[in-house]
């Protein structure tokens, strides 16, 4: 993969229901552990969001994938949530779920786990309608375009987020810089980003498709961040143990960040 139209032309043969399957089902996702990859990327979430710090008119989540999980802790905090993927099949699948399908993915375990990590005494069904209510846009997005999402959004938002998209969409590290810039310009001066991805990984599958992946480190996003006009507030790293080395990609780890965009001086 030596271009960002390879990269494109890859993710065409993107399977949601195996890439769900891979990543969001046991034994990755183990709610019995908090030391188990998904409930540390719930709780990074959680946490970031009690702080109060982060919240406002509308929230941006660049990337969506076919996943809600990124979302459960913002909904609290925003009145308005936008999600966004390059694929419509993805955007598809989110719109399902909205919906209320009865055949999508079932996120439940991971709604009650939030509850109860949040210990506000909140019931997962109210949780669920919550973000169904405030999820109000889907949206198709491209980050390596200087304006990602085109006009279809007139205001930069109050905050973003984003899971394992910039690094999984871009074939070097130049590429991922930009895409982060790209995506800076979604988010206004002051604004919050909350940023989870993949460490040291070369590749995903997702069904049929394998997907490049540009490897980063830490150090990496880091001056990423830094280069596109960022303050770390907190950074955390997670290492993938062997028995969650399943076959299915190649990570070393999982990042979780949390930045704020500078204010024009």
């Amino acid at each position: 993969m030596s271009s960002i139209a390879a990269v494109g032309e890859s993710y065409q043969k993107f399977n949601p229901r195996a890439y769900l399957q891979n990543n969001y089902m046991p034994p990755r996702a183990d709610f019995s552990s908090e030391d188990c990859v998904v409930p540390w990327k719930l709780r990074c979430l959680a946490e970031a969001f009690a702080t109060g710090d982060i919240h406002g008119r509308t929230l941006i989540d660049v990337g969506s994938g076919p996943t809600i999980y990124q979302l459960l802790s913002a909904c609290d905090h925003f009145e308005e949530i936008i999600a966004t993927d390059y694929l419509e099949v993805n955007r598809a699948v989110l719109r399902r779920w909205v919906q209320g399908e009865p055949d999508g993915f079932d996120w439940s375990p991971y709604i009650k786990h939030v509850c109860r990590i949040e210990g506000k005494g909140e019931q997962w069904k109210e949780k669920e309608q919550k973000l169904r209510g405030k999820l109000r846009q889907i949206l198709p997005i491209d980050v390596h375009q200087p304006e990602p999402l085109g006009s279809q959004v007139c205001q930069p938002a109050d905050a973003l987020v984003s899971t394992f998209c910039l690094e999984a969409v871009s074939p070097d590290r130049p590429s991922f810089e930009r895409a982060l810039s790209n995506v800076t310009t979604l988010l206004k001066p002051g604004g919050h980003f909350l940023l989870i991805g993949a460490l040291e990984e070369s590749f995903y599958l997702a069904g049929e498709a394998k997907l490049s992946v540009v490897p980063v480190s830490e150090v990496d996003v880091k001056e990423a961040l830094s280069k596109s006009g960022y303050r770390i507030h907190d950074f955390r790293s997670y290492l993938m143990p062997p028995g969650l080395k399943i076959g299915v990609d190649d990570v070393s780890g999982v990042f979780f960040v949390h930045a704020q965009k500078k204010s024009v001086a």
